[in-house]
C-alpha cells in the first residue's frame, strides 16, 4: 500500500496550490483527481495581481506558455441598458483559460499524481485514514469543488476518526444551508470572420446584471478565446435567462451568431460565513469543498488558492504534531481571512417589492461611482485585500 504525508483529493486551484506549499517544505504529496489533465473547466476564468504573487508566477513565464489576458477596463450594466466603462492605470486583472491554468499549477505542484482515478471509499486504520484501499495517509484534504466526493462522503456518514470513537458532525451538513449559484457558459476560439466582428475587447470584459439583480452575465475575450456565461442564484429555469442573456447579446452584435455549441453549467456555494470546520480529525477541506466563494462576485479561485495555501501553512505549523487541533486551527485562519458576508445585491433585491428592482438596478449600474468603488473595487476585485501571506 502506498503512503504519503498528505493526500489531496482534487486537482485543481485549492489542491496544487496547497499541495505546492506542501512540497516546498519537502513534505510527500499525492494528488488523486478522476480526470486527466489538462481538462476542460467551466468558469469565466479571471485573477488578480494577488494572485500571481501568492503563488509566485511570473506573469512574462506564464504568457509563454498559456493565456493570460491583462485587463485594464471594465463595462458594466444591466443586461440591456445603458452600460459604463471604468478605465484603471494599471492591469488590475487577468483572463485566463482554466484548461491550461489549473494544468500549469497542478504540474508545477511537485506533487505525485494520482489521474483519472476517482476516489471511491475511505476508512479509518489506527491513526490513519486509508483511501481507495491503496493510499494510507494521516491527512487527507478535500479539495474537489462543489461536488467533492470527500465533503460529500461526510454528508452522507458518520464515520469515525482514526482512533477515535465519536463522529464529528459533517462540515457538508454545516454548509447545506449556504445559498447556491447555478451558472452555464462556453468558451471557444473565435475564426478570424468571427473575431473581427466581435465588438468585446480583450483588455475590457463586460459584467451585465439581471434586472431583479439575484444573478449576472460575463463575456470575456482573451486573445481570440471567448467566455459567455450567466449564474444566478437558487434558480430553477437558467436555461431561459441564459437563453435570453444570448439573444440580447446578439442582437447587439457583441457576439458570434454561430456559436459553436452547447452551454455547460456548473454550481458553487456562496460564502455569507465561515463555519467552524467539523470534519473528522486529519480531513480538512478547502476552496468550494467548503463553501468558500464570494458571495457578491461568485469568484472562486482567490478563496481556493488562499484556503489551500492557508490549510498547508496550518500543517507545516503544527510539524505533523497534533493533529486532533489542525480542524480548529485551521477555521481561524480562515475566519482571520475570510470575513463573514451577505451577498449585497441579493440583499438589494430581496429588500425591495418587485417592482421597485429593476428601478432600483437600473439607477445603481449607471453610477459611474458605484460601479467602480463598489461593484468592482471592492466586490470584484477585492482592491483592498492585500495578497495572502503565509
Amino acid at each position: 500500500m502506498e503512503t504519503c504525508d498528505v493526500l489531496i483529493i482534487g486537482g485543481g486551484p485549492a489542491g496544487s496550490s496547497c499541495a505546492w506549499k506542501l512540497r516546498q517544505s519537502g513534505l510527500n504529496v499525492v494528488i488523486l483527481d478522476k480526470a486527466q489533465f489538462p481538462r476542460h473547466k467551466v468558469c469565466a476564468g479571471w485573477i488578480t495581481p494577488p494572485v500571481l504573487d501568492e503563488l509566485q508566477i511570473d506573469v512574462a513565464d506564464y504568457a509563454q506558455q498559456a493565456v493570460i489576458q491583462p485587463i485594464t477596463r471594465f463595462l458594466t450594466g444591466m443586461i440591456g441598458g445603458r452600460e459604463v466603462e471604468t478605465t484603471y492605470a494599471e492591469t488590475v486583472s487577468y483572463g485566463i483559460r482554466r484548461f491550461e491554468f489549473d494544468n500549469y499549477l497542478l504540474r508545477r505542484s511537485g506533487a505525485k499524481l494520482k489521474l483519472g482515478e476517482p476516489f471511491r471509499t475511505i476508512r479509518g486504520e489506527g491513526s490513519d485514514w486509508v483511501v481507495n484501499e491503496s493510499i494510507r495517509s494521516p491527512l487527507v484534504i478535500g479539495a474537489g469543488g462543489h461536488f467533492c466526493p470527500v465533503a460529500r462522503h461526510y454528508s452522507t456518514t458518520s464515520d469515525t476518526a482514526p482512533g477515535t470513537a465519536d463522529a464529528s458532525k459533517p462540515a457538508a451538513r454545516q454548509q447545506a444551508e449556504l445559498p447556491v449559484v447555478v451558472a452555464q457558459e462556453i468558451e471557444f476560439e473565435m475564426t478570424a470572420a468571427q473575431s473581427e466582428r466581435c465588438t468585446v475587447l480583450p483588455d475590457r470584459p463586460e459584467l451585465l446584471f439581471c434586472p431583479d439583480l439575484k444573478g449576472y452575465g460575463w463575456i470575456f475575450r482573451k486573445r481570440d478565446w471567448l467566455n459567455i456565461g450567466l449564474g444566478r442564484e437558487q434558480e430553477g429555469h437558467l436555461s431561459s435567462h441564459v437563453a435570453a442573456f444570448v439573444a440580447a447579446l446578439q442582437s447587439q452584435g457583441k457576439i458570434p451568431e454561430d456559436l459553436p455549441g452547447p452551454f455547460h453549467g456548473h454550481a458553487y456555494k456562496l460564502r455569507t460565513s465561515i463555519p467552524r470546520p467539523s470534519t473528522p480529525t486529519g480531513i480538512l477541506l478547502i476552496g468550494d469543498s467548503a463553501g468558500l466563494a464570494d458571495s457578491n462576485s461568485g469568484e472562486g479561485i482567490r478563496p481556493a488558492i488562499e484556503s489551500g495555501l492557508l490549510a498547508a501553512a496550518t500543517i507545516l505549523e503544527l510539524g505533523g504534531q497534533n493533529v486532533a487541533n489542525l480542524t480548529s486551527i485551521y477555521g481561524e485562519k480562515l475566519r482571520g481571512r475570510f470575513t463573514d458576508s451577505v451577498s449585497a445585491l441579493g440583499g438589494i433585491s430581496g429588500c425591495l417589492p418587485q417592482f421597485a428592482r429593476q428601478y432600483a438596478a437600473s439607477w445603481l449600474m449607471t453610477s459611474r461611482w458605484f460601479s467602480r468603488q463598489v461593484l468592482l473595487d471592492r466586490w470584484f476585485l477585492h482592491a483592498e485585500v492585500p495578497a495572502l501571506r503565509v
